[in-house]
C-alpha cells in the first residue's frame, strides 16, 4: 500500500499536467484580409486580430487570432499565400478580401473566382470558414454594383459557409469610427466591427 500511494504520488502530478496540456491548446483563428485586418494606420495592439482574441477571451475562449492581413492586397493576392497562409494549421479561418478589387474597379466575375478558389481550398483542407462581405462604392455605377454585392451572399450559399454581410456594418461612413482617409477604421471603429461579428466567430469555433 506504501508502495502504491508513493507512486500514485509520484504520477498523478503527471497525468495532471499531460491533461492540463490536452485542453489547454487554444483554437487557431487565421485572419485572411487586406488593411481592414492588417490594421492600417492603427496603434499596435489596436487591430482587428488582437482585439477579437481579447473579445474572445472576455467571452471564455481561448484563441490565437493570426493576422494574416496584407494593406492594398487583392483577392489575387490573398489566394496566391493561401496555401503559405496554412502552414500554421488553423481550425478556422475569417476570409476578409475583395475591397481592393473594388476600389481599383477590377472585374467582379474575376474575384468571385479568386475568392471562390479560396473557399474551395479551405474546404478541401477541412477548415472551418466565416466570410466576410464587402460592398461597392455607389459611384462606380448600377451594373457594377449589383454584380460585386451579389458576390458575397452568392459564395456562402455555395460553400454553406458562415457569412457576415458587410465587415464594415455600422462602421462606413461614420466620421467618429473612421481615421481621417474615411475608408480605415479607428480604434473605435474595430471594437464596433469585433463587437458586431464575434456572435459569429463564437459560433465558428463552435463555442
Amino acid at each position: 500500500m506504501r508502495r502504491f500511494r508513493a507512486l500514485f504520488s509520484i504520477l498523478l502530478p503527471l497525468i495532471m499536467a499531460a491533461s492540463g496540456q490536452a485542453t489547454a491548446a487554444p483554437v487557431k483563428i487565421l485572419a485572411l484580409g487586406t488593411s481592414l485586418t492588417q490594421g492600417y494606420g492603427l496603434p499596435p495592439g489596436t487591430e482587428f486580430p488582437v482585439q477579437l482574441q481579447a473579445a474572445l477571451k472576455q467571452v471564455g475562449i481561448d484563441a490565437v487570432v493570426i493576422n494574416a492581413g496584407v494593406s492594398g492586397d487583392t483577392s489575387a493576392g490573398g489566394l496566391s499565400r493561401l496555401d503559405w497562409s496554412l502552414a500554421d494549421h488553423p481550425d478556422a479561418v475569417i476570409v476578409e478580401l475583395g475591397s481592393n478589387d473594388m476600389l481599383r474597379g477590377l472585374s467582379p466575375a474575376q474575384t468571385e473566382k479568386n475568392l471562390r478558389a479560396i473557399l474551395s481550398k479551405l474546404k478541401a483542407a477541412k477548415v472551418r470558414v466565416l466570410l466576410t462581405g464587402m460592398r461597392a462604392q455607389r459611384n462606380l455605377g448600377p451594373d457594377y454594383v449589383r454584380q460585386f454585392d451579389a458576390i458575397y451572399p452568392r459564395l456562402a450559399k455555395a460553400y454553406g459557409v458562415p457569412f457576415y454581410p458587410f465587415i464594415l456594418e455600422g462602421v462606413a461612413l461614420n466620421p467618429k469610427l473612421n481615421q481621417a482617409d474615411g475608408m480605415h477604421p479607428n480604434p473605435e471603429g474595430v471594437k464596433v466591427i469585433v463587437a458586431r461579428i464575434l456572435p459569429l466567430v463564437r459560433k465558428l469555433v463552435g463555442r
